[in-house]
């Protein structure tokens, strides 16, 4: 399996598609692995080369307790496969790395799409009455060092949405979203220090020049709807979207209307 030994730390990638053709980096959310994009991965691959890789704390990425920075190591990423630019896709934290990347380094950067996301520096979103529940669940069980059930929370809390009901969805994205959290359990106790970009992002969205998609799913939490209508407005060229029967995950929710949105995007940009 390959791995890509960068700053303390053992990063898990994969590659499809050909490596000449126009460069696509996927990055996850924090409920998830690398694994949420398998839906996409085939049929991107077709007419892209396709990198995805486990940010640290996640999946089959390893980490010393450091400080580092997210953005870096999707640079050092692209780096070590020779990918000079890339459209990048981030969800959720991957999508606020994504947007990091694209204003450090907007060399490297051809396009850049959000899921669920905002950018760094967001100010505070008030929150429902059902989201400040489960987010006081899920401090108790951080201190009282419940990694399971903290995980599960975050999973009813962002992948489920927080106004909706397991039982009213499809079973099979019930299991699939569970899953997608809970290979992240072993990293539980990793300690490293995410050092944030300074100044942050949110007052220099406005100088991001790339072709943008900016998606979000209408059940997601507030703070992402929030910053989702902020991205929409604020980045000079962003295009968006809303996926009305998906939370924070709509590319595992509703894959093949996530595929159609994403590639006629693409093609409309010649990314």
């Amino acid at each position: 399996m390959p791995h890509l030994d960068v700053n303390g730390a053992r990063l898990y990638y994969e590659t499809e598609g050909p490596a000449s053709a126009p460069a696509l980096l996927l990055i996850h959310a924090g409920v998830a692995s690398l694994r949420m994009w398998d839906p996409q991965v085939p049929a991107l691959a077709q007419d892209h080369f396709v990198v995805r890789y486990d940010t640290r704390g996640f999946g089959g990425t390893s980490t010393e307790d450091i400080e580092f920075s997210d953005h870096a190591d999707a640079l050092a990423v692209l780096d070590h496969l020779e990918v000079e630019r890339a459209t990048v896709i981030g969800c959720s934290r991957g999508g606020r790395i994504a947007i990091d990347l694209a204003i450090e380094h907007p060399e490297r950067v051809s396009g850049l799409v959000t899921i669920g996301s905002g950018p760094s520096g967001f100010p505070d979103t008030e929150l429902t009455p059902e989201e400040d529940a489960i987010l006081d669940r899920m401090d108790a069980a951080f201190a009282a060092q419940e990694w399971k059930e903290l995980g599960d929370l975050e999973v009813r809390l962002w992948s489920i949405g927080p106004a909706r009901r397991e039982e009213d969805l499809d079973p099979s994205f019930v299991k699939k979203a569970y899953e997608l959290n809970d290979v992240n359990l072993q990293h539980a106790t990793e300690a490293a220090i995410h050092v944030p970009m300074e100044p942050p992002a949110f007052d220099r969205v406005v100088d991001i020049d790339v072709p943008t998609l900016v998606l979000v799913g209408d059940h997601d939490v507030s703070d992402c709807l929030a910053q989702y209508e902020y991205l929409s407005t604020a980045i000079p060229r962003a295009d968006s979207a809303r996926f009305p029967g998906s939370a924070h995950l709509p590319n595992v929710e509703q894959p093949e209307e996530f595929e159609r949105i994403l590639r006629q995007w693409l093609a409309q940009h010649s990314l």
